[in-house]
Parts: C-alpha cells; structure tokens; sequence
C-alpha cells in the first residue's frame, strides 16, 4: 500500500509532469529510432520473442544496433560483448553523476534508476537541476522523463518487431533510423568537448571502416573518450 501511495505522489507531483513536457521534443525521435531497431532485429535474423526480449532487457538502442550486424555474421561472442559494454561505458560517467542526486534512496530505487536511465534523459534533468545536490522534485522528474522515454522506445521497438515482414525495405527506415539518431546527438552536443568527441568518432569510424567485424565502432568509442577527456582537462587548466 505504501509503495502505492509513493507512485501516485510521484505522478501527481508537478516535476513529474514537466518532465514529460521537457521529453515531449525528442520523444518523436526516440520513437523512430526504436522502430527502426525493431525492424532490424527481426531483419537480421532475431526470432520475434527473443527480439522482443532483447528491446525490453537490454533497452539500449545504441548497444542493439552495434551488436547486430555482429550477430549477423557469426561474430565471436566476446566480441559482441566488448562492442555492447564499449557502446555503454558513458553509463558508468551518468551513474557517477547520478550518484550525486540518488545516492540517498534505497538500493533497489537506484537500480531501477540505472535501468531506466538514458542520454536524453540525463541531459534534460542535468539541464533542470545542474547543482548537483538532493534537491526537491529531483526523484518525480526522473520519472516523468524515464517513463516517457521507456514508452516512447518500447511501444515502437515492439511493433516494429511484429510488424517487421510486413515494412518493405524499399521504405528506407534505416535512413530514417539514422536521421532521428542525428536529431537526439545534435540535441545532446552543447559544449566544445562534446562537439570535439563527436567530430573525432565520426572522423575514427569513417577511417576504421574496413575493419572487420564492425570493429571501426570500437575505434570511434575509444578516440572520442580519449578525445572528451583531453578537451575536459584542457578546459579545467585553462
């Protein structure tokens, strides 16, 4: 009963609702792209339910759609397990951060907090509560915007996967995927060495493209960290 009483505070809470408001731009965004990597798990050759399990358990469209061409073409485990955990080790930098705000909730609350957590969110509650301090509202917002997000994704992933025989290739969802990609990067780059890091894993992943394996994605990832760091550090001194 109390744990229904604190959901029913948290969605009738006023931050809880202005997340939602604050997620609404992107959400057309998160939603094709989760179409997109709907269809392509099915096209690649995921059985429907392990597709479906995959979107709800994994629910990083980032980490699917880099580990599936490696599916694909038989790829050694390891290496698809390296390219997903290289594709999410920015969670480990957000988890830091999220650190600051929730580390006085209980366990099991920072673990749906870590599950439920994404780019987009990060950046519209980072730009909402930039001190980073418990402060009021701060768990309702997270909410608003997690579970914006989570239907935003999910109710397209999955109906992109049943639906997935029926969308002819000819459609080119794939460009549409990578366009409503580049709407969500383009809204997270707001400062010099974010700028820096994405123009260098562009530059790494065009260069390493002949790698095998898709490895040219691993080569973006880890010369855009390299890249971020250094501008970081370079910003501090300065």
């Amino acid at each position: 009963m109390s744990s229904l009483l604190a959901v029913r505070a948290t969605v009738r809470h006023p931050a809880f609702r202005l997340a939602i408001q604050d997620m609404a731009g992107t959400s057309l965004g998160i939603a094709a792209w989760g179409l997109v990597t709907g269809v392509a798990m099915v096209k690649t050759g995921l059985p429907v339910p392990l597709a479906i399990c995959m979107s709800l358990l994994v629910y990083a469209g980032s980490a699917q759609l880099a580990v599936l061409p490696l599916l694909a073409v038989g790829a050694p485990l390891w290496v698809v397990w390296l390219t997903a955990a290289c594709v999410n080790l920015r969670f480990v930098i957000f988890s830091s951060l999220w650190r600051s705000y929730f580390a006085h909730l209980p366990l099991r609350q920072r673990l749906a907090i870590g599950y439920f957590s994404g780019d987009v969110i990060f950046v519209a509650f980072m730009k909402r509560y930039p001190q980073q301090a418990p402060a009021p509202g701060q768990v309702p917002y997270f909410w608003g915007a997690a579970s914006t997000n989570w239907v935003a994704w999910q109710v397209p992933s999955i109906a992109g996967i049943l639906l997935a025989n029926a969308v002819p290739l000819s459609w080119g969802l794939g460009f549409a995927g990578v366009l409503a990609l580049l709407g969500v990067l383009l809204s997270m780059v707001n400062d010099r060495a974010t700028w820096v890091a994405t123009a260098v894993a562009a530059t790494a992943a065009v260069a390493a493209f002949a790698l095998p394996l898709k490895l040219n994605i691993l080569v973006a990832i880890a010369a855009a960290v390299a890249a971020g760091l250094l501008m970081e550090q370079t910003e501090r001194r300065r």
